[in-house]
C-alpha cells in the first residue's frame, strides 16, 4: 500500500504568498489544504492549478482568528485530507500606517489578533495530532519589518516582533514532541496587492540588486518542511536579499 502523503495547511492561501507557498508544497509531494477567508474563487483557482500539475489539494474556508472556526478548520482538513503535518501560518489582515498621535490600543489588538491569537489557536488545534504521530512542522510567515523601524508602523511591528518571539518559545516547548517551529521573514515581496507601487527606492537598498519573489519565500518554507530541515527549529530565516 502506498503511504498517504503528508498534509500541509497553508492559511491565507487564495492569493499572494500563500498561493505560491501552497503550489510549492504540493509540487514537493504534500497534500495541501488551501485555506481562505472570503476569496473562495481564488482558493479554487489555486486548487485547480495544483491538481492540473498532478498534485493533491482542497480548499477550506475559515476565519483563522476565530476559535470555533479554527477548530472546525482543523477537523475538516483531517477528515478530507488527513491530520496536519505542516502548518504554514501566512494569513494576514490590513497593515495601515498609523501616526503615533493617532495610535489606539485597538490598532494594536487588530495586529495581535492575526500574529499572536491566530497562530496560538492554529498550533493548538493541530498539535494533538502532531504529538500522536511523533512530530510536525510549524512555519510562521513573519517580516523583516521588525528590523526596519518604520515610522507609523508600530502596531504592526510590535505584533510581528511578538510573532517571532513566541515562535522561539514554542520551538523549545514543542521540540520534545518532535515539532519544529520556525519563522520565514520576507522583506518587501511584491504580490497582487502591491500593483502600481514604486519599487525603486526600496530596490536601491537591496544588496542583491533585485526584488524578491513569492517563489523565493516559498523555497524557504519548502526547506523547513522538508527532511533537510528536520533539525532546524527556533530560527528566523530572513528572505530579503540582504536588505537588513
Amino acid at each position: 500500500m502506498t503511504p498517504s502523503p503528508s498534509v500541509a495547511l497553508v492559511t491565507g492561501a487564495s492569493r499572494g504568498l500563500g498561493a505560491v507557498i501552497a503550489r510549492r508544497l504540493a509540487a514537493d509531494g504534500l497534500a495541501v489544504a488551501v485555506n481562505y477567508h472570503s476569496d473562495r474563487a481564488g482558493a479554487e483557482r489555486v486548487v485547480s492549478g495544483i491538481r492540473a500539475a498532478g498534485g493533491i489539494a482542497e480548499a477550506f474556508a475559515g476565519d483563522v482568528t476565530d476559535e470555533a472556526a479554527v477548530t472546525g478548520l482543523a477537523a475538516a482538513v483531517a477528515e478530507r485530507l488527513g491530520p496536519v503535518d505542516v502548518l504554514v501560518l501566512n494569513a494576514t489582515g490590513p497593515q495601515p500606517s498609523v501616526p503615533f498621535e493617532d495610535l489606539t490600543w485597538q490598532a494594536h489588538l487588530d495586529q495581535l489578533t492575526f500574529f499572536v491569537k491566530s497562530p496560538t489557536l492554529l498550533v493548538q488545534a493541530v498539535l494533538p495530532g502532531m504529538k500522536e504521530r511523533g512530530g510536525g512542522r510549524v512555519v510562521q510567515i513573519g517580516s523583516d519589518i521588525v528590523d526596519r523601524n518604520l515610522p507609523g508602523m508600530s502596531a504592526y511591528i510590535a505584533a510581528k516582533g511578538a510573532q517571532h518571539a513566541i515562535s522561539e518559545v514554542w520551538a523549545r516547548e514543542l521540540g520534545p514532541y518532535g515539532v519544529t517551529v520556525n519563522v520565514v521573514a520576507p522583506g518587501w515581496i511584491p504580490v497582487e496587492r502591491h500593483a502600481g507601487l514604486d519599487e525603486s527606492e526600496y530596490l536601491a537598498e537591496v544588496p542583491l540588486g533585485r526584488m524578491g519573489t513569492p517563489e523565493d519565500v516559498a523555497a524557504a518554507v519548502s526547506y523547513l518542511a522538508s527532511d533537510g530541515g528536520a533539525f532546524v527549529t527556533g530560527q528566523r530565516i530572513t528572505v530579503n536579499g540582504g536588505h537588513t
